[in-house]
């Protein structure tokens, strides 16, 4: 009975070691790190974000800038690149192409229920490191609201859901290769 205990303590022991040195960044999957989902290559030192202008025919303020710097925050977080001004080795550039609010549902009497806002943005992702990795991609995503609020009330919480939307799909195709 005293020898299971024994291999059951070294067990769990041993087992605590595995998880604390994983997740301290001591063990490196081949290839690239992450514990965010990202598989960047280890060559990979730098990226740089351009701003992206709104181009949209209705716009939103604040929204160029709130999705470049949601973009640059995500890389800084999520991964050992540096931020450098321009010709990263990941490098992003693109703009807003669309910011819209279309009635996602009506009711029995033909009444908005659901309005949804809509974001689309195109961005070029330059791989250097990778240039087959390299894409122009279109990226959209949209959140609804009662359309008995004005969409001025709730724009900026609204724009903050869609625009982290928009960076984690970003984030995945470029950095995740998924």
């Amino acid at each position: 009975m005293q020898i299971f205990r024994n291999i059951s303590t070294k067990l769990v022991a041993l087992a605590l070691i595995v998880v604390g040195l994983v997740s301290s960044g001591c063990i490196f999957m081949r290839g690239g790190y992450s514990f965010s989902g990202a598989s960047i290559p280890e060559a990979a030192k730098t990226f740089s974000v351009a701003y992206f202008p709104n181009n949209a025919p209705m716009v939103s303020p604040t929204l160029s800038t709130m999705l470049t710097e949601a973009l640059r925050d995500k890389f800084l977080r999520q991964t050992k690149l540096q931020m450098v001004d321009e010709d990263g080795d990941f490098a992003f550039e693109g703009e807003i192409t669309g910011y819209s609010s279309t009635t996602a549902s009506v009711s029995s009497d033909n009444y908005a229920q659901l309005n949804r806002l809509t974001i689309t943005v195109r961005v070029e992702f330059t791989n250097k490191i990778d240039p087959n990795a390299s894409f122009s991609q279109t990226f959209s995503q949209f959140a609804d609201y009662d359309s008995q609020q004005l969409l001025t009330d709730i724009q900026s919480d609204l724009d903050q859901e869609i625009v982290d939307q928009i960076v984690t799909d970003i984030f995945m195709a470029s950095a995740a290769n998924w």
